[in-house]
């Protein structure tokens, strides 16, 4: 993680909504003071991921390395998170952080 160049270029806007989310899933996972800094480090490393995805992709190709990318963010949460607070977080997931908005072309 430390060696990926992606993740070693601050971004203050990042930085935020990181953040902001963490503050958001804490209020129902009810994170330990020790879960909380790496919690907020993996959502900013993996908003970092879906922003280099949604600026190089689009479409289906887009949509399909989104839905890669949010496997692997619960493979890795599984590192921070108890159990419960997996599936917790699992459920709350696509309201706080939906995968992608597709509009469809209006007739």
């Amino acid at each position: 993680m430390g060696q990926d160049p992606m993740l070693q270029k601050p971004d203050l806007a990042l930085d935020e909504q990181a953040k902001t989310l963490t503050k958001e899933y804490d209020a129902q996972l009810g994170l330990t003071s020790d879960q909380l800094v790496p919690f907020e480090i993996k959502v900013e490393e993996f908003l970092i991921r879906k922003e280099k995805i949604e600026n190089r992709l689009e479409g289906r190709e887009k949509l399909e390395a989104l839905a890669v990318l949010r496997e692997q963010e619960y493979v890795e949460m599984q590192n921070i998170l108890t159990q419960p607070q997996l599936n917790v977080y699992k459920r709350i997931r696509p309201s706080i952080q939906p995968l992608d908005v597709v509009e469809k072309p209006k007739k």
